[in-house]
Formats: C-alpha cells, structure tokens, sequence
C-alpha cells in the first residue's frame, strides 16, 4: 500500500452549505474532506464533472408520478376535465 502526502486546500464556502453538506455525509457514513477527496479523485480519473440541472423527485413522489401515469393509460381513477370551479370542488368534495 502506497502512502500519500496529505496537503490542506482553503476554500471559501457559505456558511449553510457547508452545514447543509456536512449534514448529508455525514449521514452516508462520510466526512465532508472524505467527500471533497472523493470528488477530486473521480475528476482526475473521468476528467468530467457533473451538475445536475433538474431537480429530482424525492422516491415516494416519483412513484406516486408513476402510479398516476399508469393510472391515465389505463384510464383509472381519473376525473374532468371540468368547465368550472363549482364542477371541480364537487369532484374533489365527493
């Protein structure tokens, strides 16, 4: 096993997202320097970086997304459309 030199890297964050991030690895078992370290190492060895642009649903809301989908297609459970608010708040009442 080869040994590295450690070196200490300074950078300026917001103070919430480095708490906010700090809070996220830790809850996967990590330190936010372990992370950092991680990062660094899969951009030397992709040389690609990653942002995601779109938010993403939290799992329950994206099978709740999928149930409604198959839902439609199947024709289920599906109500309207409505020509006005009285029609619509009756559906949603019953």
């Amino acid at each position: 096993m080869s040994t590295s030199t450690k070196t200490m890297i300074n950078i300026k964050a917001d103070k919430e997202v480095k708490e906010e991030a700090q809070k996220l690895v830790k809850e996967m078992g990590l330190t936010l320097s372990a992370f950092v370290n991680a990062s660094l190492k899969n951009l030397i060895r992709t040389k690609e970086i990653h942002f995601s642009v779109e938010p993403k649903l939290r799992p329950e809301r994206e099978k709740d997304l999928l149930q409604a989908s198959a839902d439609y297609k199947a024709g289920k459970n599906i109500s309207g459309p409505f020509d006005n608010v009285k029609d619509l708040m009756k559906s949603l009442n019953s």
